[in-house]
């Protein structure tokens, strides 16, 4: 069995803009080392973003890294928490939606000590359920996922 191509993500804040290469630096050696030894995952890309824009469809590296899935190249997001995914409930439900309707799968793992995320798992049917609730989220915010998506898809296409 090959290896799941992971990529390391890790929103931080525009605070961190002046320490920038400190932080790629140790973000990047935080991921290559959680992974170093792991069977199942091979760390393919680190993808960084040092904005103050909460909002997916903003953040450069978070565009980036949701194209890259979108076209196969990615089969698990790596973070170390949930709170990098998104800022808030609509944006992370948004964000599960879209990964889980993608022509390839996409698994999300986490860190985080309570709550945390790992559809590899799939302990207690935790894909099967993220995916259930994002969907019926969607459909009450039917046209606010579809502006979503929009500034999503917009924002993937300027992408070289």
């Amino acid at each position: 069995m090959s290896k799941l191509r992971a990529a390391g993500y890790v929103k931080l804040a525009k605070l961190w803009e002046k320490s920038k290469d400190k932080v790629i630096e140790v973000t990047s050696r935080y991921f290559v080392e959680r992974y170093a030894n792991d069977e199942n995952i091979s760390v393919q890309g680190i993808y960084i973003d040092i904005t103050g824009n909460k909002n997916i469809y903003r953040r450069p590296e978070m565009v980036h890294l949701l194209r890259d899935c979108s076209m196969g190249q990615i089969d698990v997001i790596c973070v170390q928490t949930r709170a990098y995914l998104a800022a808030n409930t609509e944006e992370l439900f948004f964000l599960l939606n879209y990964l889980f309707e993608l022509e390839y799968r996409v698994d999300i793992k986490t860190d985080d000590n309570d709550r945390r995320i790992d559809t590899l798992l799939n302990s207690e049917n935790q894909r099967t359920l993220l995916r259930n609730t994002a969907v019926q989220y969607v459909n009450i915010k039917k046209d606010e996922y579809k502006t979503w998506l929009g500034k999503l898809e917009k924002a993937m296409d300027k992408i070289k």
